[in-house]
């Protein structure tokens, strides 16, 4: 479900489609509602394990195939989610694709990791430019 977004921005990010494509908060909704169906089942269980988050509890969880897969689905959700709005963010700021690319793809593995390293290039190559909003700026 992710993938075809990922492949877009990180192999085809200066297509005209790519933009219209991942510019859409949409494409986040089918692996939310994987995240839903998968969690709806066992919500109260869940809920009452992540609110108060003791490490053997979660350990517990994520020892399951069921709770291993709900997290790996949040996972995909939300780098998906954080890689949208690196993506965007670099297109606003005209940063290189060849430089952001790589970045994605840490993004896409290793999510904070990425993330962080795109915040340090973003703010050493865009040196002040709207470096204190957290929205990128989407223009047509």
């Amino acid at each position: 479900l992710v993938m075809p977004f990922w492949a877009l921005m990180i192999f085809a990010p200066m297509w005209g489609w790519t933009k219209r494509i991942v510019s859409s908060i949409w494409i986040i909704v089918p692996i939310s509602l994987m995240y839903i169906a998968l969690v709806l089942p066992d919500a109260l269980a869940i809920f009452q394990t992540v609110s108060s988050p003791e490490l053997a509890n979660i350990q517990a969880l994520l020892a399951t195939p069921a709770g291993a897969t709900i997290a790996w689905v949040h996972f995909l959700a939300f780098d998906l989610f954080v890689g949208r709005w690196a993506y965007l963010d670099s297109r606003a700021r005209k940063l290189s694709p060849w430089l952001v690319s790589p970045i994605l793809f840490f993004i896409l593995m290793l999510a904070p990791l990425g993330f962080v390293l795109y915040m340090v290039v973003r703010s050493v190559l865009t040196k002040g430019v709207g470096k204190h909003t957290a929205t990128p700026v989407i223009s047509n």
